[in-house]
């Protein structure tokens, strides 16, 4: 089956790649993959214009509120009642990232985009935590500047039974070059080639 232009590997193939590999033997299809398909996406017009907006109320915030947001959001995961979550999940920004991520046929396990603080502005799923500024893949993107991507290690996703990496890249205004955010990608590395 091919995906984008990868072919999907066997699970008993990557098992082997992954229970052999000292470092991400997947990282140039990984890097290919935001070069050629990822960033584009991520800085979508629509994209830019929600973390745009984001920022004006996030910019200066103080750590210990984004923390006391980040404990709400925990604590709503799994709840029926996610005031914190669903406008998160909710829109025309959120609904295009289902659209991408459904469109990958299973190349993209979940993706989510970060304001300048690192909190969550839109989402495909909910992720386990509303802040992301405490980890590499906004860190190594926002925090580092324009250009920026941040691979992780492939692991066991053990949800899905499938080893996933993710990619995270720089958001920017596309007037300043600037960054702006961040997008972070789930990737099943089993559609690599």
């Amino acid at each position: 089956m091919k995906l984008f232009g990868k072919t999907m590997l066997s699970a008993v193939a990557v098992s082997a790649v992954i229970a052999t590999a000292q470092a991400n033997e997947f990282e140039p299809a990984l890097r290919e993959l935001a070069e050629q398909r990822i960033m584009q996406v991520a800085n979508d017009p629509a994209i830019v214009a929600a973390i745009q907006a984001r920022n004006t109320e996030t910019q200066g915030m103080p750590e210990d509120q984004i923390i006391a947001l980040d404990k709400k959001w925990r604590a709503e995961v799994g709840s029926g009642d996610t005031p914190t979550i669903t406008p998160v999940l909710e829109g025309p920004v959120a609904d295009m990232l289902r659209a991408v991520r459904d469109e990958s046929e299973g190349l993209f396990t979940e993706i989510f985009v970060m304001d300048m603080v690192g909190l969550n502005v839109a989402a495909s799923d909910t992720t386990s935590d509303f802040w992301q500024g405490d980890e590499a893949k906004w860190q190594q993107t926002y925090g580092v500047g324009a250009g920026a991507v941040h691979i992780s290690e492939v692991e066991l996703d053990e949800s899905t039974q499938s080893y996933q990496s993710q990619i995270s890249v720089v958001v920017s205004d596309p007037s300043s070059g600037s960054p702006i955010g961040a997008a972070t990608f789930g990737v099943n590395v089993e559609f690599l080639e």
